[in-house]
């Protein structure tokens, strides 16, 4: 055999004479295999079948090219998996296998030529092949066509697989240092000549056998040569994820830790009404997306009812105050149909559930009846009809409904001398319902139609007449006749627009709060409505939703108020008001966990970012912009805000000082994020861009780089290990790949397949493919819209469009993963992080999901703020591979600013602390509708 020393244009296998010959052409227990030096047309005309791999001695003039067509025959090389030493005869010493011509078109089976060749390689039961980067060989048309580019193949026996061959490194752009391979002269004419490749067809390229690192640690073939890229079908589309070379290995089960709700923040106050009580033990009652919290400020805990499997529309309290009657709206499956629980404010235990099949869409209104103790229940359901169902709910009875056919339906209620009469309002309604014995009911409209007055609360005096109030601000109270009808008793203008509540406490004195002009006033319904005081609400706590005494039956004034920006207060009319529980006003979208500490920040629409410390506000700043997304730096001592505007905002993370303001584009910043070193910020944009600025001094001066342009608006951002490479998430839920040194895409996904990331936000990838498609999901169609990796690596939490969060085993491969779960709302969950030491995930839902916009979560923690500077430093000073040609960095202590060599660039723009910002390119508007509120669960 003629190795690459002696500098041969082609290269054939000659059967050693000390092995057994291979069964070339075997048939019927003879050999046919060729003669010495009689080339290809001998060996032909030897038997009628062709014979797969030929057996000759061949001159280099390349006669042995005379019989077989230039698309027949392949030169490969061969290589024992089980000992790379092998070495069948003295022509091979310089290698670590063989090289044999093959024959692709003869009639041997696939299976009987791979046998054959392991018998050149002295293996026992040679069953399968595979080339250099594990994928396996199953016919001649995969040599012919798709492995055409390769010449190195492993084989294996199938029934006692052996560790694996090392996997050679990937390719740097840069050729420079490659060891080329060996490249013949110009053959002879009538020498077969090698197909040329195909410029569409992609090149694998393998680094030499002298410069492959091989790992200490032995994997099966099993692990990885046969391991198979992973397809995940999102909205229709296929997509294929390459599996690494090493990985954990897979497990299914259920992770050991289960989710546990540990606070609520905010409250809902902007769309809904009469949702806020206080219990005999003083403890706050309220609903949160699916979740009933009660509040006890003394002892600063919360606790949860979370029997909800959809969001809670609707709740009462029995006049006894120990139970709670709450409805929720109707979901997709069966588990998670309309109805109505009743529950115990002591346990949290559900005591009663009804209306299962009985209620359409979800329920609009509950409330218990007061003579006979509450044992009767009424619930108004959402569907077209609005129909109005009377229930004994110990017995879960239906003893009476009726269509109302009323839209617009705002609420109803027992009248507290009747237990058999309900009265109901909403726009341009209000209406008396007499329930008859026989279940039938007698309508009596108030207010005729057509009527544009939306009745927004209801409240009843001592003798039984009615006070409404409207959107107009107007109060109506309305008494009864001698013959039993209603007439309009009174009527006056309490506030300049619209009343959102009314509460008549047990003196007599009636509070109104108006939702547009913020004002509490209180009448006296002794003396003829007569005003007594009043006091007005900040603009920033918003306007008044509901009220109520924080001690009824008593008599001192003080109540609580929730506004429609999301705020509980504290106080009374002639105090001033205290805030109680604080939510953000508006969407909520930003989110970030501190790399040190266990705090986090959150941003919204309502321009404001805070920062918490679990169920503690530590401070809450005011911005001039929507911010949609959050990052801090790794340092922890500078907070970046990118907002719906094309704004970069940066924050000092210690008391929310603003300390710079810079405009990136004109299109949303959906994600941000730092490298490990904190030396770089990459921004993903709604314009497809990424914008990366370098980043000095703590993370408070930052200039810009330039931008690598794409095609589709961006959702998820993680950085790799070295700060080399980003990979995002498109609103189509492509994984795309961007190479920070040559500001370019990298469009091959297997040579991405083995880099390290530092964070895990992407919602697509390989070791996260188990959360699309789950077998044990109730729903086929999931679209998982956050998730996140644990900094240990060990954990995976991710949310779905339909508010379920899950917990999984990281990585989470296989669609047969197993997870924990909890159901926190009906919409979809924007985005859900680990917090320091992987003990919580705060998260908050939207409600309506145009896009995913995600947070780039720093590296796992150091034990201080030195530590990680010189851990950084250290790093980065002994690879600068990984700067793309930056000259150098100095040790990044504080106050240093990083020396770059080309930092004079006119086109590019340094902003530091206090400066100014450009403007800098327009971009594509963007719009998304979010709720208020969040949530922080406990990992145990």
């Amino acid at each position: 055999m003629y190795d690459s020393d002696n500098e041969v244009t082609f290269v054939v296998l000659t059967s050693p004479i000390n092995s057994q010959p291979a069964s070339y052409g075997k048939k019927n227990g003879m050999w046919y295999a060729s003669p010495s030096n009689q080339g290809w047309g001998a060996a032909a005309k030897a038997e009628r079948r062709k014979s797969s791999i030929i057996e000759a001695d061949v001159s280099p003039s390349g006669a042995a090219g005379a019989g077989l067509k230039a698309s027949a025959g392949r030169v490969i090389r061969i290589i024992n998996n089980l000992d790379h030493t092998v070495q069948v005869s003295e022509d091979c010493e310089a290698q670590s296998g063989c090289r044999v011509l093959l024959n692709l078109r003869t009639s041997q089976p696939f299976e009987e030529v791979v046998e054959d060749l392991g018998q050149v390689l002295k293996m026992t039961g040679a069953k399968k092949m595979y080339t250099g980067s594990g994928q396996e060989v199953r016919s001649f048309s995969q040599l012919r066509n798709e492995f055409a580019d390769m010449d190195t193949f492993y084989l294996s026996p199938g029934g006692n697989p052996g560790t694996t061959p090392a996997s050679p490194e990937r390719r740097s752009r840069s050729r420079a240092g490659m060891v080329a391979p060996v490249v013949a002269d110009e053959p002879p004419k009538g020498t077969i000549r090698q197909r040329a490749r195909s410029k569409s067809r992609p090149r694998v390229l393998y680094a030499p056998e002298n410069e492959i690192v091989r790992s200490n640690q032995e994997y099966t073939i099993v692990d990885a040569l046969k391991e198979e890229p992973t397809k995940v079908v999102i909205k229709g589309l296929r997509r294929t994820f390459y599996p690494p070379i090493h990985h954990p290995s897979i497990d299914n089960s259920p992770p050991d830790k289960k989710l546990q709700i540990h606070w609520v923040h905010g409250y809902r106050g902007i769309d809904a009404r009469r949702n806020l009580w206080v219990l005999p033990s003083g403890e706050l009652l309220y609903y949160v997306a699916a979740v009933a919290v009660l509040l006890d400020r003394e002892e600063e805990a919360q606790r949860h009812y979370t029997g909800h499997t959809e969001d809670i529309m609707c709740m009462d309290i029995h006049p006894s105050r120990e139970l709670v009657a709450s409805g929720q709206r109707g979901g997709r499956d069966r588990k998670s149909q309309a109805h109505v629980r009743i529950w115990s404010t002591e346990s949290l235990q559900t005591l009663y559930v009804f209306g299962m099949g009985e209620l359409d869409r979800g329920v609009t209104s509950v409330a218990f009846s007061q003579l006979n103790g509450g044992s009767y229940v009424l619930a108004v359901d959402a569907g077209r009809e609005s129909i109005l169902s009377v229930w004994q709910w110990q017995w879960g009875h239906l003893l009476g409904k009726v269509a109302t056919l009323q839209e617009g339906l705002s609420g109803a209620c027992f009248h507290p001398l009747d237990d058999n009469l309900i009265i109901t309002h909403g726009r341009g309604h209000l209406a008396f319902w007499h329930r008859r014995k026989d279940g039938f009911f007698e309508r009596t409209d108030i207010i005729k139609n057509p009527s544009r007055t939306h009745i927004t609360s209801i409240q009843f005096e001592p003798d039984g007449d009615v006070v409404t109030a409207d959107s107009d601000g107007f109060i109506t109270i309305y008494s009864v006749d001698a013959d039993g009808a209603y007439f309009v008793r009174m009527e006056f203008e309490a506030h300049t627009k619209g009343i959102s509540c009314l509460v008549m406490l047990s003196e007599g004195t009636l509070l109104s709060g108006g939702e547009k002009d913020r004002k509490i006033i209180a009448w006296d319904s002794l003396q003829n409505y007569k005003r007594i005081t009043e006091t007005k609400l900040q603009e920033s706590a918003g306007g008044v939703r509901t009220i109520y005494p924080q001690r009824p039956g008593r008599n001192d004034g003080n109540i609580y108020v929730g506004t429609t920006r999301n705020n509980i207060l504290e106080g009374s009319l002639q105090r001033r008001f205290n805030q109680v529980v604080f939510g953000h006003g508006r969407q909520l979208w930003g989110l970030a966990a501190h790399p040190d500490d266990d705090i986090f920040a959150t941003a919204g629409h309502d321009k404001n970012i805070c920062l918490w410390r679990k169920q503690k506000l530590l401070w809450t700043s005011q911005v001039a912009y929507e911010c949609i997304s959050l990052a801090f730096h790794p340092f922890g001592s500078a907070l970046a805000a990118g907002s719906s505007e094309g704004h970069l905002l940066i924050m000092n993370s210690d008391n929310g000082a603003s300390m710079l303001t810079l405009r990136v584009c004109g299109s949303p910043l959906n994600c941000i994020g730092y490298n490990l070193a904190g030396d770089m910020i990459a921004i993903g944009s709604q314009n497809g861009s990424i914008y990366l600025f370098r980043v000095s001094r703590d993370g408070y001066s930052y200039k810009k780089v330039n931008k690598i342009r794409g095609a589709q608006p961006l959702t998820h951002l993680d950085w790799s290990i070295d700060g080399v490479y980003l990979q995002t998430v498109t609103t189509d839920f492509d994984l795309l790949f961007w190479d920070v040194k040559s500001l370019s895409p990298e469009k091959s996904p297997m040579a991405m397949k083995d880099v390290k990331w530092a964070t895990f936000n992407c919602t697509v990838g390989y070791v996260v493919a188990g959360v699309w498609n789950n077998r044990y999901y109730s729903s086929n169609s999931t679209i998982i819209s956050t998730g996140s990796r644990a900094t240990g690596q060990d954990m995976l939490i991710s949310g779905d469009a339909d508010g379920y969060l899950r917990l999984f085993r990281y990585p989470c491969i296989t669609p047969k993963a197993e997870y924990s779960e909890a159901k926190v709302y009906s919409g979809t969950l924007a985005c859900a992080r680990f917090l320091c030491g992987d003990r919580m995930v705060p998260l908050w839902p939207p409600a309506w999901f145009h896009t995913a916009a995600s947070d780039h979560s720093p590296s796992p923690p150091y034990k201080n703020l030195e530590h990680r500077r010189s851990t950084v430093s250290s790093t980065f000073e002994s690879d600068t591979s990984c700067l793309n040609g930056f000259t150098g960095v100095t040790p990044s202590s504080r106050g240093a600013i990083p020396r770059w060599a080309h930092d004079d660039s006119p086109d590019e723009q340094t902003v530091a602390a206090g400066g100014n910002p450009d403007s800098e390119e327009d971009g594509v508007e963007y719009a998304v509708m979010l709720p208020d509120a969040f949530a922080v669960l406990d990992v145990t």
